[in-house]
This record gives structure tokens, sequence and C-alpha cells, in this order.
């Protein structure tokens, strides 16, 4: 399946809920927020047939993501119903961790391929203040037992200057010894305007080489995104960069994003797209669902402008809980 601009769509990121056991500061207020009605979410039937339909339509590998996938029950079933469907090769979970412990041997058995533990933080009392939650032993100790399962292991660090900036190296090291990848996030304003806690990619990157020495590219598969990977001598892991504020990776896009009420969402900064849970509602046939989907997809935009943020239109409004991860 391609776009109007020739990309290739072969990656579905799909959230299953917009709850979370969470408050991450970048994410949702410190109250939460108002969560999507239990009707208006799509059924793991619903999401399954869509799943297959998009994997009719050349979709290789799907993301599930919330909110935090792992508090909807029922979710390993649904990892193991995706993962056997013709046509898609991998199955992969964002999840801040804090239930991995207890629903990786489950997640494992149903054909789980990847994980990405979401992290910002090695100490305790700013885990507490960045999540407005407490976890940071259980979020590690998920670590260790998603590289023990052999599971492709990534961890997403969200750069906040004056946040965690004074802790790049320390998350760095994570992969000195273990074969999995640190990935350092540029800060997005989506649903916000808060610039002032973005550092850009090179600025981390620099920091690392100062210590690290130059790192060379790393050609390892590590996913099916946007991240750059490196390696600095003598290091089993790699450190990942996602710069989508200062090195604009979209002629590369190939996914497209389900959000947990069944919006088709093209891409992350625009609100565009179209609800694929009406269609499905409506009784339409599969046949006209993939009709749908085509001709949603080939409206994908260019590219986004996070740096001509408030000047762009048809911005993302909601918080990244209600997106999908």
């Amino acid at each position: 399946m391609k776009d109007s601009f020739g990309r290739e769509i072969d990656y579905l990121r799909i959230s299953v809920t917009d709850r979370c056991n969470l408050r991450c500061v970048y994410c949702m207020p410190e109250e939460g927020v108002e969560p999507i009605s239990h009707a208006d979410v799509l059924s793991y039937e619903e999401t399954v047939r869509l799943v297959r339909i998009f994997a009719e339509l050349g979709i290789k590998d799907v993301r599930l993501t919330g909110g935090e996938p792992l508090v909807r029950r029922g979710i390993e079933s649904l990892v193991s119903e995706i993962k056997a469907m013709p046509g898609i090769e991998t199955v992969s979970i964002t999840t801040n961790g804090i239930l991995l412990p207890e629903k990786l041997p489950a997640l494992i058995e149903g054909g789980l391929d990847a994980v990405n533990i979401s992290l910002d933080t090695l100490d305790a009392g700013k885990f507490d203040r960045i999540t407005r939650r407490t976890g940071l032993p259980v979020v590690l100790e998920a670590i260790d037992l998603c590289l023990d399962a052999g599971l492709n292991t990534k961890i997403n660090v969200v750069a906040m200057k004056g946040i965690n900036d004074d802790e790049f190296v320390s998350l760095a090291e994570l992969a000195k010894d273990r074969n999995l990848a640190v990935r350092f996030i540029e800060y997005m304003p989506i649903g916000r305007n808060d610039f002032e806690k973005y550092v850009p990619g090179q600025e981390i990157r620099g920091q690392l080489e100062t210590v690290f020495g130059t790192m060379k590219t790393d050609t390892t598969l590590r996913g099916h995104g946007p991240a750059m990977y490196l390696r600095p001598e003598g290091f089993a892991g790699s450190i990942g960069f996602i710069s989508a504020m200062t090195c604009a990776f979209c002629d590369k896009c190939n996914r497209v994003r389900l959000t947990a009420d069944g919006f088709l969402k093209l891409c992350l900064q625009y609100d565009i797209g179209t609800s694929l849970r009406d269609v499905i509602r409506d009784g339409a046939l599969d046949n006209e669902i993939k009709d749908v989907i085509m001709k949603a997809v080939e409206k994908k935009p260019k590219e986004h402008t996070f740096n001509d943020y408030l000047d762009a239109k048809n911005i993302e409004e909601k918080s990244m809980n209600k997106i999908g991860g």
C-alpha cells in the first residue's frame, strides 16, 4: 500500500486504550483526563478484523500502544491473534513497564517480538515527579526480564531540558553491557506548545561523544521506525536518536496510526484521517473498508512541520494518551 508520495505503508501502530497507570508530565495532566467511553473504544474483535484488512493491504508490522496497553484486560490474547495472522511479521508493544513483569510470560507465549519501555530517568525521586507515581525498580526489573527472554528491547527516553538533561550519559550506559537500544527522543509539542523543553538530538550526541568517543553507525535491525542508531566503542547495545524536530524523516515514513476509538490517523502532528470505527459499525464489507483505508492513505501529509507549529493548519490538539504513543 503506497501513499500519494510513493511511500510504502507497512507499519501500523494501534492504541488499544487511552487509559494509563502513570501520569507523565508530557502526556496528561496530574488529575488525568476524561477517558473514552467503553462503547466508543474498538472491541478486540473489531481491532482484529481491521488488522486482517490492513495485512491484506500490505501492513507487516504492528505495534500496540496506549495510554498504557497493558492496563487493558486480555491484551495477551490480542497479541496472539495478531501474530498468528497471515502477512503479519512482527508484533511489538510500547509500555511504561509497570505491569510488564506479571504479563510478560503470556505475551511471549502469544508471540510478542519486541518491546519498547519508556524510561526518562534513573533517579527514583525524579521518576516519581515525572510520572507522578512510583515504580522505577519495577521498570528496571522489566528491562532485565525482557532481555533474559531474548526480546528485541528498546528504551525510550524523552529528552527534556531542565528535567533529565543531566542524565543522558547514565541513561546511555544502560546499553553498555546489554544488547538493547537506548533511544533519545526529541521532545515534540503534541497537543501543546511548550517548546522550551526541547533538546536537539545533535546536542545529546555531542554530550555522549564527549564521554564515550566517536560513535559509529549501528546497522543492527532494531525496529521499523525512524531512529538512527549509533554504537560507542565497547558497547554491547546501541544508542538511538529520534529527531523529529531537527532531522525530518518524513520522506521515509512508513506508518499510520489507529487510535483507541478507531480513528485512522495519518500523521502524528495533524488531526486529519477518518473513523474506521464508524465504517465498521455502519456495516461495511471488508472491500468497502479497504477502499476507505486506501483513500485515506492517499491524503497522508508529505511532512510534519513541528517547528512551524503555531502557523500550521489542522494541528492535533489531543494529548498523547488519546493519540497513542
